[in-house]
């Protein structure tokens, strides 16, 4: 009886190791084929804002991910949009890197020429530095520094077909912005500050629909 007890607990052992030794082998393999992917936004081709980078396997379920967005509009719709960004971010996949669902963090840098959201308007505008209106309204107004953003973001991303996927996102972040305010026409500053204006504020900022295809 003892001897059919031993057999049953050595074959037991056996299969508990062969299946871990498996299971390692398997990891070991996937981490050593790194994957690479280059990707590019396909939710902003279209308004002619280009968005693009490459994701790298770290491990198992972490990737890194440096990615550039490029607006050049000197005017969009009677708006300055000029953005030139730079983030990398951190991500961790519940099942495997490159497949379902993640997670991550990142830090972007940018510099710009726009004209804020809260200036789409003709009301008159009213300097913050000393409380009274002046001679300008918010339309011929915009904006000239830049940012650091720090967010995170979620998304999916799945497999198309052979090396291509697509990733869908979004993020949300805090945006801490250093700018200096002109007049449109003049290039005069509009407000009374010296030296950078300040603000900060929280803005979805990062998002859409990368398509990805690896390079390795």
């Amino acid at each position: 009886m003892n001897n059919k007890i031993f057999i049953v607990l050595i074959s037991l052992f056996s299969f508990i190791n062969a299946d871990a030794q498996e299971n390692l082998t398997s990891e070991v393999k996937t981490i050593s084929e790194k994957k690479l992917y280059v990707k590019g936004n396909a939710l902003l081709i279209p308004i002619g804002v280009i968005n693009a980078g490459l994701e790298y396997q770290l491990s198992n379920k972490f990737t890194a991910q440096g990615d550039v967005l490029i607006s050049p509009w000197k005017s969009f719709a009677g708006h300055e949009a000029q953005i030139y960004m730079g983030t990398l971010e951190g991500r961790y996949y519940f099942k495997e890197a490159f497949k379902g669902w993640h997670i991550g963090a990142n830090l972007s840098v940018g510099t710009y020429i726009l004209q804020k959201p809260t200036y789409w308007n003709d009301n008159v505008f009213v300097d913050a530095q000393v409380g009274v209106p002046t001679q300008y309204i918010n339309s011929q107004l915009y904006q000239k520094g830049f940012s650091f953003l720090l967010g995170v973001e979620g998304g999916y991303q799945f497999r198309l077909a052979d090396n291509w996927n697509m990733d869908i996102f979004a993020g949300i972040g805090n945006s801490q912005d250093f700018y200096k305010g002109y007049v449109r026409g003049t290039g005069e500053r509009y407000d009374s500050a010296e030296g950078f204006n300040r603000s900060g504020e929280w803005l979805p900022y990062r998002g859409g629909v990368m398509i990805s295809y690896r390079l390795k």
